[in-house]
């Protein structure tokens, strides 16, 4: 099954409209979906090494643009449901000591998340509610997720063809390897929040 799933990924990778797919899953991920987009960037850049770069850029701007979306939802969201909720329970300057807090860090905490396995989303949304001014959010976003895309792209495309066979010969330890690291982060990201 593990191989199939491989198999379908790269042939979508190959496909004409791959770089909107990119594009999509890249924009969702940041704000709301749990998949990172490198599961499709990785066989993209494999799959045809020449675009590496181009697909590199898509991913990048798709996912800062998402990164603003996630920013969008924490930001007219909380103050629509989570300030009167912060207010009623009277923590009002807890809050504001956190906010003040996340916002001396936040260019920090933004690029941490964007070029780790951290779920990148829950720092959107929380800098969207922490109020996070937006050119540091977007400034951060595109660096940390360039330095990301653009630096598994470059690694693709120098040793792709050894890349490609490692991957093939390890897709179990490299699926069990990749959960791990995505429940990883949810379960970090519940215990740092």
């Amino acid at each position: 099954m593990l191989r199939r799933l491989y198999d379908w990924t790269m042939g979508l990778a190959g496909h004409r409209h791959a770089l909107a797919a990119l594009a999509v899953v890249s924009f969702v991920e940041s704000s709301v979906f749990p998949i990172p987009p490198d599961v499709l960037l990785i066989p993209m850049v494999l799959a045809a090494p020449t675009r590496a770069w181009r697909i590199a850029l898509v991913c990048t701007a798709a996912s800062v643009a998402g990164g603003l979306a996630g920013y969008g939802i924490g930001l007219f969201l909380f103050e629509a449901v989570g300030r009167p909720l912060v207010e009623f329970y009277g923590a009002a300057d807890a809050f504001e000591r956190f906010q003040a807090t996340y916002n001396e860090w936040g260019a920090w905490i933004v690029g941490g998340a964007g070029l780790t396995p951290f779920p990148y989303k829950v720092i959107t949304i929380l800098s969207g509610v922490m109020e996070l001014d937006v050119t540091v959010f977007t400034v951060a976003s595109a660096a940390s997720r360039g330095l990301r895309f653009f630096a598994e792209a470059a690694l693709l495309w120098h040793f792709g063809q050894p890349i490609r066979a490692f991957v093939e010969g390890n897709l179990g330890l490299l699926a069990t390897v990749f959960f791990v690291l995505l429940v990883g982060g949810f379960a970090l990201a519940r215990f740092v929040l």
